[in-house]
């Protein structure tokens, strides 16, 4: 007969992004009496990351446990965005059962798709949350039909396809097993995990083991693993060992177990089988990696981690305006700093490309963006390429990645949105009317076409449109050029300080990057040409002195807003003969080659080699 502890459940929560469920966390935590009556809880608690809170997205797994009755709840909040599909993969396997959280009006999305299939795939047992039921424009009883046609379309077995469904709205706090009528707390979605989602296997007895599924740095005690024990009982002094990868053995002893409760890392004396815990001692510790007895060495399946599919070369600054902005600008600087991103990273791969440049290999755009991002806020300066995808070969056929788009338009933009996907050699899968003049068109397209999509398909939708994707699957390699950019762009040929003359007397060849005083260099990308060709201008040229009253007041009142580029934009903008240059105080976008003479040169001789 199995024995099971029952005191104890350990769920993951998963949703696409922005679906709510980092505040329905937040609620849950705050619902059970975790914390102290007096101790101050920040909105979104589970997101530590500056940027997690700013764009409202989870980017790294986050674990924490709470106290529901005399019932243990461990809950790993995940990312719903699909470029840190690495994170959710490993994390599917510590839990026993997953809440599913779903938008009463958008239903299922892209990664809906992507995080639910993981759950399946490792036969969770699922709890449906509908949330956000309090808005107007909720439709919770159409939602449930989407969620059960994805689960059916997933394969989900009979067992998980009679999954239990809360109505919710985290933002008020409230829940209930009713779609019309909510209750004054979240207790259904409690009762309903402790019911459905079984409780992990007694084994204490039988000898440890112990997987990592993910990994955390402290500069006190190094590296720290994260996972469960899956059988037996660790005890912190004892001496184990440790399972690599490759099958070699390394024995240490655990200095440090640690348990999470609410939002805090405790240190404990002992785990048993079913407890998620994190552990320190050995530094060379990773990702899949199985804690035994040195007696009893039976390693735990290796987790699968997803491949990365897209990757750009990262450089040192070597524009005019080097070291100026930034702390740290040197190779070893980022060398360190791509190291660290490395210890806890396990989707990330870095490869030196001669003394100054790497290539950084992710999950995708947003991956390896909010790696920049994270290092520019940090004191760093650097420059980086455009984003290439990259191609495998799979039963030697060359294959590259492709993605599945979801879009949600207005009827009257879905011609033109068929049209562009078309020409970037997008499949329609389906096309679904869902009323209010709404139209959901679902695609199958090349990572490489969708570089540099995002800016045509808000101009095509006039900012109605709703983009949303996931990466799908490596298919055979489509030969040519996708997508890209079709305007060339104005180049600075000069060093020195913006002009408004200057500005002005540009605007009818393109569209300006620049405000007023901004300083460029010779090679600096300073705005978009209206035609197909580069073209290099002089940005910074002021008026002549003379005694002649100047109209230009009344033209700079009429001087047309600037396109400022985030950082995402910029990447996403570049060709392949550019760079972005990123500092702590500037996103710069320029050629490789600043000198005019030396770029016409340079173009050249790639012309007659592309001839020959």
């Amino acid at each position: 007969m199995t024995v099971r502890r029952d005191n104890i459940r350990n769920i993951a929560i998963i949703a696409h992004v922005d679906h709510g469920k980092t505040t329905l966390v937040d609620e849950l935590l705050k619902q059970s009496g975790t914390f102290r009556e007096n101790e101050q809880v920040d909105e979104r608690a589970m997101d530590s990351n500056d940027i997690e809170r700013e764009r409202g997205i989870t980017i790294l797994a986050k674990n924490t446990a709470i106290n529901y009755n005399d019932t243990r709840i461990n809950i790993l909040d995940t990312p719903g965005h699909a470029d840190f599909g690495g994170e959710v993969e490993r994390i599917m396997k510590m839990v026993d059962g997953v809440i599913l959280v779903v938008d009463a009006y958008e239903g299922t999305m892209p990664q809906t798709r992507f995080v639910l299939k993981k759950a399946l795939e490792q036969k969770l047992k699922p709890v449906v949350v509908v949330n956000k039921v309090d808005k107007p424009s909720a439709r919770p009883e159409a939602v449930i039909d989407d969620v059960l046609e994805l689960f059916i379309e997933l394969e989900a077995d009979d067992e998980q396809l009679e999954f239990p469904v809360v109505y919710a709205s985290a933002i008020n706090g409230t829940a209930s097993l009713d779609p019309h009528e909510q209750d004054s707390d979240m207790h259904a979605i409690y009762e309903s995990i402790i019911e459905h989602v079984p409780a992990p296997i007694d084994n204490s007895d039988e000898p440890l083991q112990f997987q990592v599924a993910m990994l955390d740095y402290n500069d006190y005690v190094g590296r720290i693993g994260i996972g469960r024990v899956f059988r037996g009982t660790m005890k912190v002094g004892e001496s184990v060992s440790l399972i690599k990868l490759d099958g070699t053995i390394k024995n240490f002893r655990v200095t440090k177990i640690f348990g999470f409760f609410g939002l805090k890392r405790e240190e404990i004396q002992e785990a048993k089988a079913g407890d998620l815990i994190a552990i320190s001692g050995m530094e060379d510790i990773n990702v899949g990696e199985t804690i035994t007895p040195p007696d009893a060495q039976e390693a735990l399946p290796v987790l699968r981690i997803d491949e990365p599919t897209l990757q750009m070369t990262f450089s040192v600054n070597n524009s005019p305006f080097a070291g100026r902005e930034g702390k740290y600008v040197t190779a070893r600087n980022i060398q360190e700093r791509l190291d660290q991103q490395l210890e806890t990273d396990v989707s990330l791969r870095v490869e030196n490309k001669g003394p100054d440049a790497w290539i950084v290999s992710g999950r995708g755009e947003l991956h390896l963006s909010i790696l920049i991002e994270n290092m520019r806020r940090e004191g760093f300066e650097l420059q980086v390429s455009k984003p290439e995808v990259i191609v495998k070969e799979i039963d030697g056929v060359k294959c590259e990645p492709f993605e599945r788009v979801q879009i949600d338009v207005p009827e009257e933009y879905t011609g033109g949105i068929i049209e562009s996907l078309g020409q970037r050699k997008g499949e329609m899968l389906d096309m679904v009317n869902t009323g209010n003049g709404q139209t959901r068109i679902i695609f199958s397209v090349p990572s490489r076409g969708l570089i540099g999509y995002r800016t045509e398909f808000m101009s095509l939708t006039r900012g109605y449109g709703i983009m949303n994707n996931t990466f799908d699957e490596f298919k055979p390699l489509i030969k040519g050029q996708l997508g890209g950019r079709r305007n060339g762009v104005l180049v600075s040929m000069d060093k020195g300080a913006a002009s408004t003359y200057a500005i002005l007397n540009l605007e009818d060849r393109g569209t300006n990057f620049m405000e007023p005083g901004t300083e460029v260099y010779e090679g600096m990308i300073v705005g978009e040409n209206s035609r197909d060709n580069d073209l290099t201008v002089n940005i910074t040229k002021v008026k002549a002195a003379n005694n002649i009253r100047s109209a230009t007041k009344e033209q700079t009142d009429n001087m047309k807003k600037p396109r400022i580029l985030t950082l995402e934009e910029a990447l996403e903008y570049i060709n392949d003969d550019e760079l972005v240059e990123v500092t702590p105080e500037s996103v710069r976008m320029r050629k490789k080659i600043l000198e005019k003479g030396a770029r016409e040169r340079d173009q050249k001789r790639a012309k007659q080699v592309t001839e020959e």
